[in-house]
This record gives C-alpha cells, structure tokens and sequence, in this order.
C-alpha cells in the first residue's frame, strides 16, 4: 500500500510575498513612530520648562525678588539661598530638573552668569536635542519673563545678555 502526502508547506514565493508585506507596513509604521517620540520629548521639555518657571517665580517671591539657582530651587535652606526658610518646609524644584542632566533627549542648561547678591536677578534655562531630527527638532529656552521660546533647528535660544533671552525670539503659542 502506497501512501501519499496530502499535506502541503508553503512555497518560497508564498514565503517572499509575506515577508515583503511585513517589509511594507515596518516602512509605514517606524517613520511614525519615530514622530511620536520627537513629539513626546518635545512636550516633555515644554512640561519640565514650564515647570522651572514657575519654581523660579515661587522662589522670586519667597527670596525677597531674588530668582534661585538649581541648587537653590532643590535645597532653598543651603549656603547662599534663603537664610530664613524653613527646614520642614516644601523644595521648590524636584531633582530631576535641578540635576540639568540630559532628560527625555535634550540637554538641559541655567545661564546663571546674572548672579547678584542674594540670588539671581534673571535667569535662562535651555533645552537642545541631543541628537537633532531623532530626539527633538526644536531647541526650547525661557527666562524671568515667563516666555517660553523656541528655535525650529535646534540651535540655541539666542541670547541678548547675561540671564535673558532675545526678546525677538519665537514664543510658544
């Protein structure tokens, strides 16, 4: 008795066409994604901007119209910050800000070189891709006028002085 194979595999063609397929659709879908993440790390730096404002706005009012230095804005109580804050009493910036680390792929800088006594009399905090058109498309900066700017390269903020921004630069709308 003779037995036949009445089961059949695929055939190299059927195999090409799905890989191909599979090919298309990665090709639509990383460019996608790859957006999503700029975009997410944009907004993410915007948030963290935004925040360090409003640190700096907090401590300008508790410092007596001194704006603070990051390591001011995470322990308000050290040498050179507010020499009557409490030591129980709430930080103003969380660690992660005041470290100026590389965070959610931009670097993150303070022009601090406005220092008078007491504190700051302005400041500039700035955020640039580290790797432009991967992690970020725009450089983002603010300083004491609450403006957020930014540049559509990623270059710097341009600046107009010690601790300010150029007040012709692009804001954020």
């Amino acid at each position: 008795m003779q037995r036949t194979a009445s089961t059949r595999g695929f055939t190299l063609i059927e195999l090409l066409i799905v890989v191909a397929i599979i090919g298309i659709i990665a090709a639509i879908a990383i460019p996608s994604l790859l957006r999503a993440r700029v975009a997410a790390n944009e907004a993410g730096t915007i948030g963290d901007t935004r925040t360090l404002i409003s640190a700096e706005a907090a401590y300008h009012a508790a410092s007596g119209g001194y704006y603070g230095t990051p390591t001011c804005l995470l322990d308000p109580t050290g040498a050179g910050c507010i020499p009557s804050y409490p030591a129980n009493a709430p930080v103003f910036l969380d660690s992660q800000i005041a470290a100026l680390t590389a965070k959610s792929g931009y670097t993150r800088s303070m022009d601090v070189s406005a220092a008078v006594t007491g504190g700051l009399a302005c400041y500039v905090y700035a955020a640039t891709p580290i790797a432009n058109s991967q992690t970020g498309v725009r450089g983002f900066a603010a300083d004491c006028s609450g403006v957020v700017c930014s540049t559509p390269d990623g270059t710097n903020v341009p600046l107009l002085g010690p601790g300010r921004m150029d007040p012709a630069c692009t804001p954020l709308q």
